[in-house]
């Protein structure tokens, strides 16, 4: 470093090299007295020491330039979101892409549109495979999160071949669009999509991350034969689920009384609801890591995280907003009212929205370290609709989930090892979800071996197995609790009341004293909007650290990391993040003991109209009569049926039967499969899905009567029964050596096929 420091006027060069000399300075150069050996040692070990002061000045001089460039970063920052708010529509897409459809210029316009994306240089795409379709959450931020990384759900679809689409949307909605205008909007794009894959092998996945999510359920249930599987990431169905010492943030409607605040907010907006706000209360639920972490490990790692800040920044810094009908309708009708799960909402031209009605398989993908959507938001729609197993298995329902152990709610949708792994599997393993048998399941993903057998059958470095699993596996996460339900049930009565009187008393004044101005002075004030105009170019103080910053990263000196100034700086940054994480669990403590107390009162309860003596405070959607007579009419006709097929029926029912001797649907046995269907042809994935759905609900209604049923859907051919046999221990065989219960169910299989036409098989 040329720069000199005030160190007793010399440079800091030089008092480096003063201080080797020192130290180096040979031993021969000190005259011998008596004890003259012990004094050298002595002299020798304090000149070894570290000098305090020098140790000091490096941490000094390394922090002042860490601090430097931090400001610098931060003035980056600025630059980057004004950079990307001039744009019409700021996305963070890493991937090409061209324009398909515009919502901005439908009957009924909404700031959505449809994109085909461009797969990376090297990657093939197949355009008989099923195009996936990624939308992207509108909460608060700008689109692209989907596609943010090549370690994407976007890049992990390419990667397997598949065309892929992304559903976006621009900073500022149209005037007056709705919720249902957008749900409109997303079926003309599905609809697209379909038109421009006529030979796919299948309907489009849609991925819906978060907000999407619950946007996309809707639509599917509306307009079902749109989808192929759907895949819902970090989505909230249930609203009011959680568990007591966690999941704070279901609270904050019953806090504030009600909605009547996001009535106000949108108010003082002109009409608009700032999306600035929503990452504000995603902000607020860690305030270690919004008011410390993550700007202090810029600072301690300036030199390597400043470019990783600053890609995360470009989509989190970037704020869109909604319409104000939009906001009131999402808080009153989801979070608050959380009329979603149990079909309650009902669109303009009267067509209920029903969860039951989706006909695609639905794989939700939640995670314990998700503090804004758990596990038990992602699933409890499952209680919220379901009795029983019986319920899912009558109405022809496929529902998959996964749970991450400890990725929080943005890894869901932007982590690499995510995507690696759990994305990638679904991605993968497509065909597969779309072919599993109604029910409950769970992905089980087991690392692949060099022990694993038939390594040629997987496709990734896991292996993704579909266990069967029950109703009361759900509620086991989900931890349904009717005198929860009751609270939440008076905080929704209470927000209409109060919504009610702000619409009547204060509304009319609010918008008279509110405008475009009143708006755009409260969204620069907004705390996560300030910072960009504090450390942007237009402060004049902040052009001055980019030549400065530019001096510093020419003369940049790291102190070493085992300084102990650097120490103690960590040690101290850990006593700060404690003693935020104590504050923020005594605030979330505080907070629920405060909901519970009141929203517990059998008086507000009373007020409210609600009566202990209920047996639930809101409506239990059943089976309709309509849909029994249909669900017993098509149980009758399977029966009837059980019989009917050729061999490929037979070595289906078959195969089935010996997989549900095992723990669930391993991807090997289906590749295997799939490639022996490859080679026979004749059945299209949607047939083929139709086959393994009658013959698995044969077996389940009758499975006695099913495999008797077997050796008459031969006809008595031998080249049939030889033809079936091979298949079942083809597929069976896919996973490795069977044993027990799988190996007794083959060999039933076996005798059953001898037994009606000896030798075969032999």
């Amino acid at each position: 470093m040329q720069t000199e420091a005030p160190t007793g006027g010399r440079t800091q060069s030089k008092v480096s090299s003063d201080l080797h000399q020192t130290r180096t300075q040979p031993l021969s150069s000190t005259r011998t007295v008596p004890g003259a050996s012990d004094r050298r040692q002595t002299e020798h070990q304090a000149s070894a020491m570290p000098n305090p002061w020098l140790t000091a000045w490096d941490y000094w001089l390394d922090a002042w330039q860490r601090t430097i460039l931090f400001w610098d970063v931060l003035r980056q920052r600025s630059d980057q979101y004004y950079e990307q708010k001039a744009k019409a529509v700021p996305h963070v897409l890493i991937f090409g892409h061209e324009i398909v459809l515009d919502g901005r210029t439908f009957d009924r316009p909404v700031n959505y549109g449809l994109v085909r994306v461009k797969p990376p240089e090297g990657v093939v795409i197949d355009q008989r495979k099923r195009p996936f379709v990624v939308v992207d959450p509108r909460a608060g931020h700008g689109p692209g999160i989907g596609g943010f990384k090549a370690e994407s759900e976007l890049g992990v679809a390419m990667r397997a071949g598949h065309p892929c689409y992304f559903v976006g949307f621009s900073p500022e909605p149209m005037p007056s669009q709705t919720i249902e205008d957008i749900m409109r909007a997303e079926a003309m794009f599905l609809e697209k999509v379909i038109s421009l894959h006529p030979d796919a092998d299948g309907k489009p996945c849609v991925i819906g991350n978060c907000q999407a999510g619950w946007a996309v359920m809707m639509l599917a249930a509306t307009r079902p034969e749109l989808f192929g599987p759907i895949i819902i990431a970090g989505s909230p169905l249930s609203y009011w689920a959680g568990t007591v010492g966690r999941n704070p943030m279901r609270y904050t409607g019953g806090l504030m009384g009600g909605s009547w605040l996001t009535a106000l907010t949108s108010d003082l907006g002109a009409g608009k609801f700032d999306g600035a706000n929503i990452v504000v209360n995603f902000e607020n639920l860690n305030p270690a890591n919004t008011l410390w972490t993550k700007n202090y490990n810029v600072w301690a790692k300036v030199d390597t995280e400043g470019t990783r800040f600053l890609e995360f920044e470009k989509w989190w810094g970037g704020h869109v907003n909604l319409t104000a009908e939009e906001m009131q309708w999402i808080v009153d009708q989801l979070f608050i009212g959380n009329r979603l799960a149990t079909a309650e909402l009902v669109t303009s031209d009267g067509m209920r929205i029903d969860l039951r009605n989706i006909r695609s398989p639905i794989v939700c993908f939640c995670s314990k370290g998700d503090n804004i959507t758990p596990p038990e938001q992602a699933l409890g729609w499952i209680c919220d609709l379901y009795q029983n197993d019986e319920d899912i298995l009558a109405q022809g329902q496929t529902i998959v989930y996964a749970i991450h152990e400890s990725v929080g709610h943005l890894g869901i949708f932007v982590s690499g090892g995510v995507a690696r792994k759990e994305h990638d599997e679904f991605a993968s393993n497509i065909d597969l979800i779309d072919v599993l048998p109604p029910g409950l399941h769970e992905a089980v993903m087991i690392r692949k071996t060099a022990d694993s057998a038939h390594p040629e059958l997987v496709g990734s470095d896991w292996i993704v197995r579909f266990e069967r699993r029950s109703l009361n596996d759900i509620r086991a996460i989900v931890s349904p609790d009717i005198e929860n339900e009751r609270r939440f049930a008076t905080v929704r009565r209470l927000s209409e009341i109060n919504l009610g009187l702000y619409r009547t008393m204060l509304q009319p004044f609010v918008r008279a004293c509110s405008g475009e101005q009143t708006a755009q002075w409260l969204h620069t004030l907004n705390p996560s909007e300030l910072p960009f105009e504090l450390f942007s170019n237009r402060n004049p103080v902040m052009r001055s650290i980019a030549e400065l910053a530019e001096q510093v990263r020419k003369q940049r000196r790291p102190v070493s990391s085992d300084n102990p100034f650097s120490q103690a700086q960590a040690r101290f940054s850990e006593a700060i993040i404690t003693a935020l994480d104590g504050w923020r669990e005594l605030r979330d403590h505080g907070l629920e003991q405060m909901f519970l107390t009141m929203y517990s009162a059998p008086l507000l309860q009373a007020l409210m109209g609600l009566s202990a003596s209920e047996e639930s405070p809101r409506r239990r959607p059943g089976i309709e009569p309509e849909r029994m007579a249909f669900i017993q009419g098509r149980i009758a006709e399977l029966k009837e049926r059980i019989a009917e097929g050729g061999w490929r029926e037979a070595a289906f029912r078959g195969m089935l039967y010996i997989g549900m001797g095992g723990p669930g649907v391993e991807e090997r046995a289906f590749n295997q499969l799939r490639q022996m269907r490859a080679k026979q042809g004749g059945l299209t994935l949607e047939e083929f899905k139709r086959v393994l759905r009658e013959q698995f609900l044969a077996l389940m209604l009758d499975e006695e009567g099913a495999l008797a049923a077997i050796p008459k859907m031969l006809h008595d051919d031998p080249d049939a029964r030889t033809n079936a046999l091979a298949a079942i221990r083809t597929v069976a065989s896919a996973t490795g050596e069977m044993s027990g219960e799988r190996a007794a169910r083959l060999a039933r299989i076996e005798a059953l096929l001898r037994e009606s036409a000896p030798g075969v098989g032999a």
